[in-house]
């Protein structure tokens, strides 16, 4: 799942896909594309999260938070009964992973950094939102000075994010 409102001027979340195409495990949702007016399918949406073991958002991090597409697509789509609560199981011991772009170097990003806090703690809802549906939460992959990246730095981080989401699917069972 991929949430950037303007994938077309993004250097690096594009990159980071095209280093995914052809992975047949693999399946690219762009949210920005699928929903442009914010009308998400909801029933299409959970359908879709309950055919995979593994649920990947890919993202840049936006005034600390997600895009707000996404943040719409979990308020809409991770309901009660279907994510979490008395009786829902449709995301139980699936595995939850963000990849996330920033804007700023890995040194703003701790505390006492620019920023004050670590990615992580950024993005400790998304962490907690995994816990409450009862998955398996992985590690972030984050890729930091993200409009700096050209060049071999751009490759290197994509082939390294090929990596990383290898790792995720490697011994998950289908």
């Amino acid at each position: 799942m991929v949430a950037h409102p303007r994938l077309d001027r993004s250097g690096v979340n594009a990159a980071l896909l095209k280093g995914l195409t052809g992975d047949g495990r693999v399946e690219i949702h762009d949210l920005y594309e699928a929903y442009p007016d914010y009308q998400i399918d909801v029933a299409a949406e959970q359908a879709r999260l309950s055919r995979f073991r593994v649920i990947g958002l890919q993202f840049p991090l936006f005034w600390y938070a997600m895009p707000s597409l996404l943040k719409e697509w979990f308020d809409l789509v991770w309901l009660h009964g279907f994510a979490y609560g008395h009786g829902a199981s449709a995301l139980v011991g699936k595995h939850l992973f963000c990849a996330v772009s920033t804007g700023g170097d890995a040194g703003s990003y701790r505390a006492g950094g620019q920023n004050g806090h670590t990615i992580e703690e950024f993005l400790r809802p998304i962490e907690r939102t995994a816990a409450l549906c009862r998955m398996q939460w992985a590690a972030p992959h984050v890729l930091h000075d993200a409009p700096r990246m050209r060049g071999d730095r751009l490759s290197v981080a994509a082939l390294s994010y090929g990596e990383y989401l290898r790792e995720r699917l490697s011994g998950v069972s289908e």
